[in-house]
């Protein structure tokens, strides 16, 4: 199973921490850099410096790393239109040299669009966008060079549309569906997903997830997608180190221990990241939430990693 960086920027990031922790992050080896994608702080706290657009901020790193995969978990249909959400992201695909995956969802956090004056629908309708938003969006960057792509749904209308730019990689660059929905979520997964990842839930839920996406894609004829989890990560090389990075980000090995996420010394941690690759996780997205804590990564990366990623062995 490999290991991602998955980070919560409207938790209060600027660019430059967001910099930081990429780049440690390709550094130490880590497989890609993700980044969540809203407009407001979710629950209580300092709420600055305030958001960070996630496709800027992608861009920007695109030019500022190398090797290390970027994308977000999950940029919401209810932000952008298709056509240009697809030219953003072929571009930042051509800037980062094909590096790019997008994570696409309906949407949920109502506040923030009443904050920044972002239309929010209904779940059926958001859904409905979102179904042809991917449409849409793998639509153009499989079109053929020199053809051209239409569309004609019930919430967008492409007409004549010369389906450009392209995305550096061919067909298109990786699609992440994820959630925790029994209905619509798997159903558009086993239809558009490269990857279907389930957050923050117990390894028994998140196993009953990946057998529905697995069930619908046998009975599509489809192979299945990657399968992955993103859980809050707190690890220390002693128990005190532990608590003192549980505290810093509010969390208790309580709530830890409820689904959210994994925590403990390194052998703890890979005894229980473990048993989501048991279950069949390809990767596993590690949420930081204190993103000053660049040792973290570093315990991360030379303690626990290496037992899960067989390419890491013996890496010093």
């Amino acid at each position: 199973m490999r290991l991602r960086v998955f980070t919560e920027p409207q938790q209060g990031a600027t660019y430059a921490q967001l910099l930081a922790v990429a780049r440690a992050a390709e550094d130490l080896g880590f497989d890609a850099f993700f980044r969540s994608d809203h407009l407001q702080r979710i629950g209580e706290g300092d709420p600055g410096p305030g958001p960070t657009d996630a496709w800027v901020t992608l861009g920007a790193l695109a030019r500022e790393t190398s090797t290390i995969r970027l994308g977000t978990l999950l940029t919401s249909a209810t932000f952008r239109l298709p056509g240009p959400l697809a030219v953003a992201v072929a571009q930042v695909d051509e800037m980062s040299g094909g590096r790019v995956e997008l994570g696409l969802g309906a949407g949920w956090f109502e506040d923030e669009h009443r904050a920044y004056g972002v239309p929010f629908a209904g779940v059926s309708e958001r859904f409905d966008r979102l179904a042809e938003q991917l449409e849409i969006v793998t639509g153009l960057w499989e079109t053929p060079t020199g053809s051209s792509y239409a569309f004609s749904g019930r919430h967008y209308t492409l007409e004549g549309s010369p389906a450009l730019p392209k995305p550096v990689q061919s067909p298109r660059p990786p699609v992440i569906i994820g959630g925790k929905g029994l209905r619509r979520t798997p159903d558009l997964a086993a239809r558009f997903a490269d990857e279907f990842n389930v957050p923050f839930a117990d390894p028994v839920a998140t196993r009953g997830h990946f057998d529905r996406v697995t069930d619908l894609c046998q009975k599509r004829g489809r192979a299945r997608p990657l399968l992955s989890v993103a859980v809050t990560v707190a690890v220390g090389r002693s128990e005190a180190e532990v608590d003192r990075r549980l505290e810093r980000i509010g969390m208790t090995r309580e709530s830890m221990a409820d689904g959210h996420g994994v925590c403990g010394v390194p052998g703890q941690v890979v005894e229980q990241l473990g048993r989501f690759a048991a279950i069949g996780a390809d990767r596993a997205y590690c949420q930081i939430l204190d993103l000053d804590d660049l040792d973290h990564l570093e315990v991360i990366a030379g303690e626990v990693a290496p037992e899960l990623e067989p390419s890491r062995a013996g890496r010093g």
